[in-house]
């Protein structure tokens, strides 16, 4: 899948071709968007907002589509991951 333009771009020729120009002779300065700095604590913040808000539905929704027999298949997996882990503990603590 191509990447999408990060920007909008004129696609009339002549309004193209008008900024080139002023660009060109000075006119105007060149179109640039400065990035403003954002801190590591705050972009920390905002994807942990982020993904507690998709933690929050993701399970509800996903238990919402799937059928009884697959419920139970996960949850039936889920213990038995329980318990070799629980198993794996303990033959650790014998050796």
């Amino acid at each position: 899948m191509g990447k999408r333009s990060s920007k909008k771009r004129d696609h009339d020729f002549s309004v193209t071709a008008f900024r080139v120009v002023q660009e060109a002779t000075g006119q105007t300065q060149p179109e640039t968007k400065e990035a403003t700095p954002v801190s590591p604590v705050d972009r920390h913040a905002a994807a942990v907002a982020l993904g507690r808000l998709g933690g929050l539905k993701g399970g509800k929704a996903r238990a919402n589509k799937l059928t009884a027999k697959e419920r139970q298949e996960s949850a039936r997996n889920a213990a038995k991951a329980r318990w070799n882990k629980a198993s794996q503990k303990i033959s650790q603590k014998n050796t």
